[in-house]
């Protein structure tokens, strides 16, 4: 029987989301959920802060040039992020409450030997 091999974009997005929750972890701030599903698809990220609940969208790339996650994220794709925030606000009762919610984008640039080349964390992206 053959064995099915992974998509190699699942593979990065998720070595992208565990490198940004590691940052994310390393300024105090806690995870309460990864990959949550939605009627509307899966939120990458949602972190807590003592003043926030944040949802965060993660944008992975391999490429040697630094910045190259943030070419995908664009308006159409911010709508879609506060529309599953929206519905996970909805939908979960267990959860933290805070004064304010908010919407981090995280850039994830890796090269072709899979080393970091840049993470760009953007608070209050959109």
């Amino acid at each position: 029987m053959p064995t099915l091999r992974p998509d190699p974009r699942h593979v990065l997005g998720r070595a992208g989301e565990r490198l940004a929750l590691e940052h994310l972890e390393r300024l105090g701030y806690a995870l309460v959920a990864r990959n949550h599903r939605t009627r509307f698809g899966e939120i990458d990220l949602i972190v807590d802060s003592p003043r926030s609940l944040v949802f965060v969208e993660v944008k992975t790339r391999r490429s040697e040039r630094p910045g190259a996650a943030w070419d995908s994220l664009d308006e159409r794709k911010r709508r879609r992020v506060r529309r599953l925030a929206a519905a996970f606000l909805s939908e979960t009762t267990e959860r933290p409450r805070r004064p304010e919610i908010r919407f981090d984008a995280i850039g994830v640039t890796i090269d072709g030997r899979g080393r970091l080349v840049c993470l760009d964390h953007v608070e209050n992206a959109f």
